[in-house]
């Protein structure tokens, strides 16, 4: 089992309509409310068209992960703040069908040496809704301490929801 990340292109827009159609019920509990379209191939275009409108900008460094060669999901660093701050934030999901076996924390592995290294970023941090376990295990066995509560954060399935708050720091070791 091989476990790598890459630059999303428009060109994957197809595989990764198609996982959001297969996984709707795995991923629609931890999705924000979506307009009509966004999950179709159309939707996913102009969806991977602004992030790599934001990455041309270095505001953003959306990939794929890629199991064996597929697309399986995707993960990216979020809102990339340079200057003093060197921040940004981590969004990553996978298709339910290796959900559990250790493709999501293969894929932060990756994003983290893409943050600190590539990128020089000082720190990332993440949230996960507070019944989101596995997630929170993903970030803990990848070197995130848990840092804070953010009380109705974001929005997700139509409702502000608690997230807990997870941090990693460049010279953090886990």
């Amino acid at each position: 089992m091989t476990v790598s990340t890459r630059l999303v292109t428009i060109d994957d827009a197809t595989a990764v309509s198609a996982l959001y159609q297969a996984n709707m019920e795995f991923l629609l509990p931890f999705e924000p409310v979506r307009p009509e379209g966004w999950f179709g191939p159309e939707g996913q275009r102009e969806v991977l068209a602004s992030a790599l409108d934001r990455h041309a900008r270095g505001e953003c460094v959306p990939h794929v992960i890629l199991l064996d060669g597929r697309v399986v999901g995707r993960i990216t660093l979020n809102d990339i703040v340079r200057g003093p701050f060197l921040n940004s934030h981590l969004g990553y999901w996978v298709s339910q069908d290796v959900n559990g076996r250790g493709v999501a924390s293969a894929a932060v592995a990756r994003m983290i040496e893409v943050a600190f290294e590539e990128q020089g970023l000082h720190r990332i941090q993440a949230g996960t809704l507070r019944h989101n376990l596995a997630s929170q295990k993903v970030l803990e066995r990848n070197g995130f301490v848990r840092f804070g509560l953010a009380e109705k954060y974001i929005q997700i399935a139509g409702v502000w929801q608690d997230h807990i708050l997870f941090q990693r720091l460049a010279h953090d070791r886990p």
